[in-house]
């Protein structure tokens, strides 16, 4: 086994993740994630902000010339934009936050579904785009088994 490859999750709890990612707007970004997505806010400064995305930190960073997303590849028959991050929760939250992203008038790029259906690796997506043009995907799995099933 290779040293500096990661532990395998079943073996080791998982660890939170840290992700930049540029806005276009910092108000407008805690306005998304603070008060859509529910993300608790941490440290910030006159051109980035923390949230807490699901025990997750992911920071805001004020790069308008960043943003947006460019390219998007075919998974199960759909656009999916290349460049995207979220979080797996389970199936109650995905179904709680989709409610309240369609309640919002959120646009999808995906709508709300079960991708490989019936397949491995079955799972509930849904696609979307912050203010900024930066995409996200929530996902969900029946069996958290199946996240890395092939």
């Amino acid at each position: 086994m290779n040293a500096l490859a990661p532990a395998k999750t079943a073996a080791k709890a998982i660890r939170p993740f840290h992700l930049a990612f540029p806005v276009r707007d910092i108000a407008e970004a805690r306005a998304f994630y603070g008060d859509l997505l529910g993300c608790p806010e941490g440290r910030s400064a006159e051109t980035w902000v923390d949230f807490d995305l699901y025990g997750h930190q992911v920071v805001a960073h004020l790069a308008p010339e960043e943003v947006g997303y460019r390219k998007a590849g075919d998974v199960d028959g759909h656009d999916v934009p290349v460049k995207h991050f979220g979080v797996i929760l389970t199936i109650p939250e995905w179904k709680a936050l989709a409610e309240r992203l369609k309640a919002a008038g959120i646009k999808f790029i995906i709508e709300p579904y079960v991708r490989f259906e019936g397949e491995v690796g079955e799972q509930h997506t849904m696609f979307f785009l912050d203010p900024s043009g930066n995409a996200l995907e929530f996902k969900a799995f029946a069996d958290d088994a199946m996240i890395f099933a092939k």
